[in-house]
Order: C-alpha cells, then sequence, then structure tokens
C-alpha cells in the first residue's frame, strides 16, 4: 500500500476531526496518465498507482484511478478513495469541490469494503474517510461516527497486526477521547447515553505497540509517546520519547512540525525541573 512515510504525508491525520516523476514532466499530467492507463490491467495498475503515490503525484494518480471507478476491485477502489482524500486535501480554496471529494472518497472506500471485507487496507481507509465528512455532518454525527472509525481501525489491526500506521491511529483516536475537553463531554453526554471514551493509558498502549512493530516508523509517534507520558506524569520517560521525537530527521513538513513542538516541550521540562 506504499511506504509508511507515503502513508503518512498524505495523510494529515484528519480522520480525528471529528472531535473537531519528473519523467513525464513534457507532458501534461492527463496525456501521460490516460495514455499511459490504456494498455495496462489488474497488477500493472496497481504498480503504476503505488509509483505515482509514492512519488507525490497526487493528481496524476488521481486521474489514473478514476478510470475504475466503476470497478469491484477493492485495491482499486481503495487506492481511489486515498487519491480522491488526497486531492481534497490539496484543494485549500476550493469548498464545493473538497466536499464532493471527500464523499467520493467515502463511496469509494465503502464499496472496497463490501467488495472485500477481510481487506485491512479497505477498514482503514473507511475509517480515515468516515471522519472526514464528519466535517460536513455536525456535531451529533461526528460523535456517532467516532464509534464507527473506531470499530474499523480496531479491525483494520485484528486483519493486519503488523501495520504501524493503523495501530498509531487508534492511539490518536484514544487520547483524542481521552483529553476531551469537559465541555464536549456534556455535549456526547447530553447526546448519547454512552459517548467515546477513552484513557491515556489505552492511548500510550497502542503507541507503544506501534513502535514495538516498527520501531522509528513516525516522528508523530514519537511525539505522541513524550506527550502520553506527559499526561501520565512520568516526565522522564516523556522527556526520553521527545527527544527522539527532536531528534527524528526532518523528511517532511510534519517532522518540522514535530521538532519545533517537541523542543518547546523538552524546554518547558527543564523549566520546571
Amino acid at each position: 500500500m506504499g511506504s509508511p512515510g507515503t502513508f503518512r504525508r498524505s495523510l494529515m491525520f484528519s480522520a480525528l476531526s471529528y472531535l473537531g516523476f519528473e519523467t513525464y514532466q513534457l507532458l501534461s499530467p492527463a496525456a501521460v496518465v490516460h495514455a499511459s492507463a490504456k494498455g495496462l490491467r489488474g497488477g500493472d495498475v496497481l504498480q503504476q498507482a503505488d509509483y505515482l503515490y509514492e512519488s507525490g503525484e497526487t493528481e496524476k494518480l488521481y486521474q489514473l484511478l478514476v478510470q475504475y471507478k466503476d470497478s469491484e476491485d477493492a485495491e482499486l477502489l481503495w487506492r481511489l478513495a486515498r487519491a480522491s482524500r488526497d486531492l481534497a486535501q490539496l484543494r485549500a480554496a476550493a469548498g464545493a469541490e473538497k466536499k464532493a471529494l471527500v464523499y467520493e472518497a467515502l463511496a469509494c472506500a465503502k464499496r472496497a469494503l463490501e467488495s472485500a471485507p477481510a481487506s485491512f487496507a479497505a477498514h482503514k481507509w473507511y475509517a480515515i474517510c468516515v471522519s472526514d465528512v464528519g466535517d460536513y455532518e455536525g456535531i451529533k454525527a461526528k460523535i456517532a461516527n467516532a464509534y464507527v472509525i473506531k470499530e474499523h481501525f480496531e479491525k483494520a489491526i485484528e486483519l493486519n497486526p503488523k501495520d504501524a500506521t493503523s495501530i498509531h491511529l487508534m492511539g490518536i483516536w484514544c487520547y483524542t477521547f481521552a483529553e476531551m475537553p469537559w465541555y464536549q463531554r456534556q455535549i456526547a453526554n447530553a447526546l448519547f447515553a454512552a459517548p467515546p471514551s477513552s484513557t491515556y493509558e489505552e492511548a500510550l498502549g497502542y503507541f507503544q505497540r506501534a513502535e514495538q512493530v516498527e520501531p522509528n516508523f513516525y516522528s508523530k509517534n514519537l511525539l505522541l509517546l513524550g506527550k502520553t507520558y506527559l499526561k501520565l506524569q512520568n516526565k522522564k520517560l516523556a522527556a526520553f520519547w521527545l527527544l527522539k521525537a527532536k531528534d527524528y530527521p526532518a523528511h517532511t513538513e510534519e517532522d518540522k512540525q514535530v521538532q519545533a513542538e517537541a523542543t518547546q516541550l523538552l524546554a518547558g521540562l527543564a523549566t520546571k525541573d
């Protein structure tokens, strides 16, 4: 499904927003994708799609995969869901178009799941896409969707316990609900008899498990380990993981943001000591 680094580049995890190739540069993206797709079938399409994804060619990837929007192939469909979502993230100024892409992504992820209920990737991307539509459906739908998101992240982990990103995302789910502000808890309690809840201990367990599955796979996981230990009043282990986050090689803008936050938190710890 592509490297973890590229996955994280595209994800920019809004999945918890419910709480809230140069080779082709002489041709137009559309011409390249449609021309090259004509002779591709099955595994060849997936191979090209993964190549475009690894290269960060979001527009070209979408143009390739959207030709197969009526396919029943789950491998194509969850990749199209991912590409639609990635494209939506790039449409900063196009509200209507972004919304259409978000819902298109959800529809593709749902069909992928229906076609292959044993696909961990389909479950993961369905959960992510469900969370994205929460921005358009109000607080009650966001909270209700939280149950669905959790269910599908858990299923993704069950189906592929070696996928560090699914485990990390489940950790974020727990962390988010553990730190839910009191006023949001009041809203949730008013709307649901048993609103979603979690603890920092649960979040920590997932972040630790993700790190065990794939050590140093993601700067944000290191940062959240540090932040969770801070919440649990364990300054020694908090400092250990925050230092690892600060020293993590910055390959992306998110890595730089992680470094900055980790540096700030470490400075705060030093001041308190």
